[in-house]
């Protein structure tokens, strides 16, 4: 007896062995395509994806997402390892959260680069890049409602760059890598942030280099709480915020105390602003602040103008500072070169300082805490520093937005550019004091 076939199985059959024969089923719909093996591709945003988000759901590692000027209104979320996203113009391709969206770009997978664009307004951080697998919803953020790091369940993401990326007028910070380690922050430009333009925090080691960026009228250019060594913060211009930039130990987050952290060749100046968010006003006119931080090496820096202090090194709560080491800096037109104010509770020991100091607090601070340092505890100064009262500061959308910012190399041509591994130790020998204009052509000051 014949077997009978019906119209619709003779087509599904055709159909299936179309499909097998033929590579174009892979551009196919329904998301199977996506799972067909193939090399790295550029998927263009509009032209082929309509949104950033829509090119990321499509991307695999080593592709690169290439993006066209334009506003995009979305959170940007790159949860697929060894993706390179780019625009083709760091000062018109722009994620903009209007104000109304937490997070700009929120990077958990391990070896992802974000290069030439620009995130700005939003409610938490322009680009974050954590291990925390809840950081789309911008975790790490302080106190409230704050939970420790657990390292089995949330280990630290593996590998990341972050670079040519303006990030303005973002209600915590600019750049945010926390619970990451094994990166690059370089030639970034941040401003507005109500936090800080850029924040390291909770890695232990960080491996981390922070290199050639520029920091200004944000409540503080750069944060470095619970991050230690290996990590160089170098060549950097922090300027014209309410603070320039402080490392700390914070019972807030997880991996205390920090330790080992190189800050070298970086210009440090006029952090007083008040064109900035008001924030941070305790610590208002101070160029470096460290607080209950050990092991950390400070040098060849140029810090001026300073209505506070240049440099202060202080406990945070009973966690001292121990061993830290400030030499060769450059120092002019401060109210205080230095000031060394640890608590009778926190007595440091080992810290020292070199090269020529104007005023210091206390007044022997230059002979009884020369380098060699003495191991012998012993507190600081136990009064006040002088303070010149914050003037009132601005909302962070309001902050003026920066001026254009150099552009990626080849931008539109070059391949993908996955981070590949942790940064190569910077030698602080090798680093010239800057210059009192450097990074001036990226600033709003031009000097």
């Amino acid at each position: 007896m014949p077997v009978s076939r019906s119209p619709h199985r003779l087509r599904l059959a055709a159909a299936l062995l179309a499909c097998a024969v033929a590579t174009a089923c892979a551009a196919g719909t329904g998301g199977s395509g996506d799972d067909a093996p193939r090399g790295p591709v550029t998927i263009r945003v509009p032209a082929e994806a309509p949104t950033i988000t829509a090119a990321l759901a499509r991307a695999r590692p080593h592709d690169l997402v290439l993006v066209s000027p334009g506003r995009y209104r979305e959170t940007v979320r790159v949860a697929t390892r060894q993706v390179t996203l780019r625009g083709t113009d760091r000062n018109r391709v722009v994620v903009d959260g209007e104000g109304r969206r937490g997070n700009g770009i929120v990077v958990t997978a391990p070896g992802v680069t974000v290069e030439n664009l620009t995130v700005r307004s939003h409610l938490q951080n322009g680009v974050l890049v954590t291990g925390l697998k809840k950081g789309d919803e911008g975790i790490g953020r302080g106190s409230d409602g704050y939970h420790r790091l657990d390292p089995v369940a949330d280990p630290p993401l593996d590998g990341f760059r972050v670079r040519y990326v303006t990030a303005a007028d973002n209600g915590l910070y600019g750049i945010y890598a926390f619970n990451a380690r094994h990166g690059t922050i370089e030639h970034n430009y941040a401003s507005g942030s109500a936090d800080s333009g850029i924040y390291v925090g909770q890695c232990k080691p960080c491996g981390i280099l922070v290199r050639g960026n520029t920091a200004e009228r944000n409540a503080v250019g750069y944060e470095n709480t619970n991050a230690s060594g290996p990590l160089w913060i170098v060549g950097n211009r922090f300027t014209g915020n309410r603070v320039g930039m402080t490392i700390g130990s914070d019972y807030l987050e997880a991996l205390t105390p920090q330790s080992g952290a190189t800050v070298a060749g970086n210009l440090i100046a006029g952090n007083s602003a008040a064109d900035t968010p008001e924030q941070a006003d305790g610590g208002y006119g101070i160029g470096v602040g460290i607080a209950g931080g050990r092991d950390n090496t400070v040098t060849r820096n140029r810090i001026t103008g300073h209505p506070r202090a240049a440099l202060v090194l202080t406990a945070s709560e009973d966690l001292p500072p121990v061993g830290n080491r400030m030499t060769d800096n450059v120092f002019a037109s401060n109210a205080l070169d230095a000031a060394y104010l640890a608590p009778a509770h926190a007595p440091g020991s080992g810290n020292c300082f070199t090269g020529p100091l104007g005023p210091v607090l206390p007044a022997d601070l230059a002979t009884a805490m020369a380098c060699p340092a003495t191991a012998v505890a012993a507190p600081g100064h136990q009064g006040a520093l002088d303070t010149p009262p914050a003037p009132p500061g601005l909302p962070f959308l309001d902050v003026a937005l920066p001026p254009a910012q150099p552009q990626l190399p080849d931008a539109a041509t070059a391949p993908a550019s996955p981070f590949g591994g942790a940064p190569a130790p910077v030698d602080p020998a090798d680093l010239p004091v800057p210059t009192a204009t450097f990074l001036a052509d990226r600033s709003r000051d031009h000097r």
